[in-house]
């Protein structure tokens, strides 16, 4: 498990290619490689990756070697990275370890795109386009997972096949410490949905759909014309509580 609170920034300094696999070798920043052991998690732009060898001197790993297979390239931004890349890193949660953001599992769920960037004062905003049907998890002031980050959904904008787009503020320590300075429009970033959302949506969907069974395409299509959709419904149980 992780908590969405991203402790640094590495670099790919070497990827090497063998049938099905990809081996990464990552350069981290000073102190997180400390007491790091071969098997560990680490999870590296939001993917849950094991480490697999240990560069460095002492119990100070400096670097360490990542196996990927196929299926999590083709599903994450993992296959997009070069020598040079630059992706945040979280190591796991220790048993007692403070939440700061969420629990993330460290399971990408969907890759989306960066459709806008905005630099009010002292803030940095990105607009997100998120495919169907993922959007339909996403609600303003809910939580989402952004390249590992733990981040607060400021807007949302969701269309009724389930696509759509959220917005998040970032201040500037949150540009610091991970890599979303970088990101421009059409950047591509791997997102977690919050699971207690997705439990929350996909009961109420199920409650409805076994409820009223063909009565349901009326109901999306009353609650169209009204501009809501029937994920909404589920939005006041599914908000994190203050």
């Amino acid at each position: 498990m992780f908590t969405g609170i991203v402790q640094g920034i590495a670099t790919v300094e070497r990827i090497s290619d063998r049938p099905g696999l990809r081996s990464f070798t990552l350069h981290f920043p000073p102190g997180f490689g400390q007491g790091l052991a071969i098997g560990a998690s680490v999870a590296v732009d939001g993917t849950c990756l094991t480490v697999t060898a240990l560069h460095g001197e002492g119990a100070d790993a400096q670097r360490a070697d990542f196996d990927v297979m196929q299926q999590s390239l083709a599903l994450t931004t993992l296959g997009t990275l070069h020598g040079g890349s630059r992706i945040n890193v979280e190591r796991a949660a220790r048993d007692g370890a403070e939440i700061g953001g969420h629990p993330l599992s460290g399971h990408v769920d969907v890759v989306a795109q960066v459709l806008q960037v905005r630099r009010p004062a002292n803030n940095h905003v990105l607009r997100i386009g998120v495919p169907a049907p993922w959007m339909r998890y996403v609600f303003a002031k809910g939580y989402i997972a952004v390249n590992g980050a733990s981040l607060t959904v400021a807007e949302a904008q969701r269309q009724a096949d389930g696509s759509g787009w959220f917005e998040v503020w970032l201040i500037p320590e949150t540009l610091r410490q991970t890599t979303f300075g970088d990101k421009q429009e059409g950047a591509a970033l791997n997102i977690e949905i919050e699971r207690q959302t997705q439990v929350f949506v996909d009961t109420v969907r199920a409650a409805v759909d076994e409820r009223l069974g063909p009565l349901v395409p009326l109901l999306e299509e009353l609650l169209r014309q009204r501009g809501g959709t029937l994920d909404e419904l589920a939005a006041p149980l599914a908000l994190p509580r203050a």
